[in-house]
């Protein structure tokens, strides 16, 4: 089983920069792509950025250009670098990482951490 740890998050005001990490420990075999998703109050989640074990990359379009997604050497760790946060940008921000073994995809999930950012 894997687990993921999110650090980071907490409240900026419009304009600020937030940094939110992730880490992957435990059985990781297997680890294809890692990336963020946000669920915002009364909305359903969405996919914010996620990074492939090659480094390709994929932003939802309302935070290109402003937001950076990235992963350490080993792979284990990604980086959300949030800048020129908007309110709209507030939500609980969930880590997520994907195993394809024998062409079986299995999502894992963070417990998610709390984005607000003030007008």
């Amino acid at each position: 089983q894997m687990q993921l740890a999110e650090t980071g998050g907490g409240l900026v005001q419009a304009g600020g920069s937030l940094r939110l990490s992730c880490a992957a420990s435990g059985n990781i075999y297997g680890l294809a792509a890692m990336g963020w998703y946000r669920q915002a109050t009364g909305k359903q989640r969405e996919l914010v950025a996620s990074i492939t074990s090659g480094g390709t990359t994929n932003y939802v379009d309302s935070v290109k250009g402003r937001f950076t997604i990235s992963r350490d050497n080993i792979k284990t760790t990604v980086t959300l670098q949030m800048s020129s946060l908007r309110p709209e940008d507030t939500a609980v921000y969930y880590c997520n990482a994907n195993t394809v073994i024998n062409n079986i995809r299995r999502d894992y999930w963070g417990q998610g951490t709390r984005v607000t950012v003030s007008s």
